[in-house]
């Protein structure tokens, strides 16, 4: 009996919502290992750098880079996760590989088109770079970092998703790259719902364990 309740009472869906990136490459993993501990939970992701789901409620957890501002939500810190530049072997074979971080204005480099990212970086470290500067711009991560990936130029990612790619090589390692923040947050109902309750607990201990 008390098995069938607690099954009862967790069975049903939960919408998460995250970045191209953590949706594609950090979550498959996590999500596998929650349906095998809870197969009545049904899970629905949405990749998406949209930041309005969680407040339309078009989602019950959030998974983001950024931490949350409004007053209705809980919010919980992953930690800081390191980031890296990254090129394919063919480039590199092709163009040579950059000394140091001036060199890069000699390259083709891939970031994102209406996200002014890569740009603010550059000028933060002192050099000064417009968006043409950008040979390849897409706001979609995925596409951009399957273009460094595929030999296009020199990107940026996070440090763990890079170094398990073998087609590419981490370079310039020297470079302090200001590290993504990622915090996963709900709604204040969090607290009353145990589905989205075990969800969200089951997301932060896994991705708090991810080095």
């Amino acid at each position: 009996m008390a098995a069938a309740g607690r099954s009862e009472s967790l069975a049903g869906v939960v919408r998460i919502t995250a970045s191209e990136i953590v949706a594609t490459y950090t979550l498959p993993r996590i999500l596998v290992r929650l349906h095998e501990a809870e197969p009545e939970i049904e899970i629905e992701l949405v990749a998406s750098n949209a930041t309005d789901n969680l407040l339309q409620r078009e989602a019950d957890i959030a998974v983001r880079m950024y931490r949350p501002t409004q007053s209705d939500v809980i919010a919980r810190s992953m930690g800081a996760i390191e980031t890296g530049v990254f090129a394919s072997a063919d480039y590199l074979a092709r163009r040579g590989c950059p000394a140091h971080a001036e060199e890069l204005l000699a390259h083709d480099v891939v970031g994102y088109d209406r996200a002014d990212t890569v740009i603010r970086g550059f000028r933060a470290a002192g050099v000064e770079v417009d968006r043409h500067f950008v040979a390849f711009r897409s706001d979609d991560q995925v596409v951009a970092w399957r273009m460094v990936v595929e030999g296009f130029g020199i990107g940026f990612m996070q440090a763990r998703i890079g170094e398990a790619e073998p087609r590419v090589r981490r370079i310039l390692p020297e470079l302090e790259l200001p590290g993504l923040t990622m915090w996963i947050t709900a709604h204040s109902e969090l607290k009353t719902n145990r589905r989205i309750r075990r969800v969200y607990d089951f997301l932060g201990a896994a991705l708090e364990s991810i080095p």
